[in-house]
């Protein structure tokens, strides 16, 4: 199959760029454009009590002014407050809401806090049902533009903060980050291909190449999520960039140095092409549908933000695939040995290399290499145990100089931390009888007696009486692990048990939708972790036609897992001052680590069985494949893990610890995991890791060569020297 698709390639190379080319014109002309959000309630499904306090929130308080933002006041000289301030914060709040700044509904100055430091100006916006929607976040930047010349002549700074000042803020840094991830992509990539191959063409050629197809991915990615209404999350721009470049880079490589391989035998470029894309085919088609696979397994998510990144990441690798199985075998075709220009390397294998002395060492002590590769891993493995889950995407990712974070800190410096986001409690009659002022009245006073409630606001009526609004302000950050402890183990369940007889009460906010995605993460590591791991085997056990190996091979990525989860929680957590590691990054880790991952387990495994079927034991079989697959997956391992850590350029910490861990992760990966641990595994369990398919038999005559002939097979042809 592979070889007729490399032919087909070859002597058409020109008909398959032209077809690439009006392909992905199209794509780019008629997609819609791809949109994100950070907002995690719009994520959930509705089952939530968060999401179903909103509807109740919608349908009895429709014109219920919500804290958009909130302007913090403090004298410029840190004294307390005066009563000439307090009457300054008065006439600036009047000032600002006199201009009728769009999406401002009311522009409330409120008390002076207890210790006189600091006054706030609450400003009330409605509340925002289309996560796309910037009008507050515009609002946001007039009330910051309007707010400085207002405070001329008086003593006072002030800052804003709240919801969608983090947002403006958020979306600044964003624009940053994205812009600084795709060049650091792309100068990482073309650096690290210039010192493997030493030739500028090389070093081009994927930038160029998946150039053309990330407009086109991203397009057929808009596409679908319009079809399926589906959102995508804030970071899936950058996500695509890194997944795009770098593995269409890993897959460019497989194919180069399988080429030169063929090139070095002795093979014409046009025959040498055909071989490369017959032997690496089955491998990197069988590495991109695993990787396909455990994206796909997250639309069995809960949660709307992972549902939606798992069918977005696995078109990306498909379209990835496509290119890498014609548009770069058409290519190359074309240049042929002028690709490697103007390196000579090409010609001759270089002797005694770092991967060869290994592959020897391997084949002579394959147990010591197991146990130190598995002593290793599990060791870092360990620190997986201090992991902890952080939920406030947006506040925990700001850098600490934008204004809504310097604003928020000058808040609760006189405020109950959880002022800028009050929780909302909304307690409704199940029958048709009104809730009265006693029951209300009451109800209030058992909220504002649950450990960890600042305060509780006078209940407000809806128009039927049917409803009562609680505004309950928690004494710590909305995000943080006290505030999700008082709301899921003491104010819900106060909630729900002190409601009066006929009556009903939920908690929703922005801590209730954190609690509610806590327990929807929990389910979906029930869920999409075992079904991406049987899939995966699935896949590895249809490959090797073997139901030894994938066990095994499965192993090795557990093992790498845990090893990135360890370090990343020890590096961010315990020696950094993260309060937690982002909420979904064990699940975007485990995808990565183990499908990406599950790639180079593929190339090295794949060429384990070539070398077996070449007569090779099983100990020759692993040293020989190191010498080869070594430098590839090497090389591919570090270019990967390169773009990966551009991430951690965008000054942003829930993308710093995404970075991190892929790039750790794939190193571990590429170096320990499928260099180290999964050939040295493979050598000491022999003949039968391929039980029972005996895909390590010898084919069609291949054997040993015979005796007095110096031969070398590389790339799947036998050249005599």
């Amino acid at each position: 199959m592979f070889s007729g698709l490399g032919r087909f390639v070859v002597r058409r190379p020109w008909w398959i760029i032209l077809a690439w080319v009006v392909v992905a014109g199209a794509v780019i002309s008629l997609a819609p454009k791809l949109t994100s959000s950070s907002d995690e309630a719009s994520f959930l499904p509705g089952h939530y009590e968060s999401i179903r306090a909103a509807e109740v929130q919608e349908k009895e308080f429709p014109k219920q002014q919500n804290v958009g933002a909130i302007i913090v006041f403090e004298r410029s000289d840190g004294e307390k407050l005066t009563a000439a301030d307090s009457a300054d914060v008065d006439r600036v709040s009047k000032d600002l809401q006199a201009k009728k700044i769009p999406e401002v509904q009311a522009v409330v100055p409120g008390e002076v806090s207890p210790n006189k430091l600091v006054k706030t100006s609450v400003i009330a916006m409605p509340r925002l049902t289309d996560p796309e929607d910037t009008s507050q976040q515009d609002a946001v930047k007039q009330l910051r533009s309007d707010l400085g010349p207002e405070l001329k002549g008086t003593d006072l700074s002030a800052g804003i903060t709240g919801t969608a000042a983090q947002a403006l803020d958020e979306s600044d840094a964003s624009e940053r980050a994205g812009l600084l991830v795709g060049v650091g992509t792309i100068v990482i990539i073309i650096a690290l291909l210039l010192v493997i191959f030493r030739s500028p063409i090389i070093a081009l050629l994927p930038v160029v190449l998946i150039g053309l197809i990330s407009p086109m991915a991203t397009g057929l990615i808009a596409s679908a999520n319009k079809a399926f209404d589906m959102k995508a999350d804030s970071s899936i721009q950058e996500l695509l960039t890194v997944v795009l470049f770098g593995v269409g880079t890993d897959y460019i490589l497989f194919l180069l140095f399988r080429y030169r391989e063929a090139l070095r035998a002795g093979e014409d470029p046009k025959s040498g092409m055909v071989h490369a894309v017959e032997r690496v085919g089955e491998a990197i088609t069988s590495a991109a549908g695993a990787v396909i696979v455990a994206f796909a397994a997250l639309t069995l998510s809960s949660l709307g933000m992972l549902r939606s990144m798992g069918p977005a990441l696995a078109i990306a690798v498909f379209v990835t695939l496509l290119a890498g199985l014609t548009l770069v075998p058409a290519v190359v075709s074309l240049l042929g040995t002028k690709v490697f220009w103007p390196s000579k390397s090409w010609q001759r294998e270089p002797h005694g290399t770092g991967f060869a002395r290994l592959g020897t060492s391997i084949a002579r002590k394959p147990a010591v290499w197991a146990i130190v590769s598995a002593v290793f891993m599990g060791a870092l493995a360990l620190g997986a145990f201090g992991y902890k889950a952080n939920f406030d995407l947006a506040g925990s990712s700001l850098p600490k100089d934008k204004e809504s974070m310097v604003a928020m800190e000058d808040l609760q410096r006189g405020f109950p931390a959880g002022t800028t986001d009050p929780t909302s409690v909304y307690l409704s009659s199940t029958t048709d009888a009104p809730v009265t002022e006693r029951q209300a009245d009451a109800f209030r006073e058992r909220l504002a007696d649950v450990r960890g409630v600042g305060e509780v606001a006078a209940p407000r009526l809806s128009p039927d009486r049917t409803t009562a609004s609680y505004s309950v302000i928690l004494s710590d950050p909305p995000a943080s692990d006290k505030a999700l402890s008082t709301l899921k183990d003491r104010l819900r369940p106060a909630a729900h048990e002190d409601a009066p007889d006929g009556s009903r009460a939920l908690v929703g906010g922005t801590t209730a939708v954190y609690v509610d995605i806590n327990k929807a993460v929990d389910r979906d590591y029930s869920v999409v972790f075992p079904v991406a791991a049987i899939a995966i085997m699935v896949i590895l056990g249809l490959l090797l036609r073997s139901l030894v190996a994938p066990w095994y091979l499965m192993l090795s990525v557990a093992l790498g897992f845990g090893a990135t989860l360890g370090a990343t929680s020890l590096l961010f957590q315990q020696l950094g001052s993260q309060p937690g590691l982002m909420f979904m990054l064990p699940v975007i880790m485990y995808l990565f680590v183990v499908a990406l991952g599950t790639d180079y387990n593929i190339l090295m495994v794949s060429r384990l069985r070539e070398e077996a079927r070449e007569g090779r034991d099983p100990h020759d079989a692993a040293g020989t494949a190191v010498r080869h697959s070594g430098p590839t997956i090497g090389s591919a391992g570090v270019i990967l893990a390169g773009t990966f850590a551009t991430l951690m350029l965008a000054g942003n910490s829930t993308l710093s610890q995404m970075g991190f861990s892929l790039s750790f992760g794939i190193l571990i990966a590429a170096f320990i995991m499928a260099t180290v641990f999964t050939p040295a595994l493979t050598a000491l369990i022999g003949h039968a890791a391929w039980w029972p398919g005996h895909g390590d038999e010898r084919r069609n005559g291949g054997g040993a060569p015979p005796p007095g002939a110096e031969e070398e097979r590389v790339g799947g042809v036998t050249g005599r020297r």
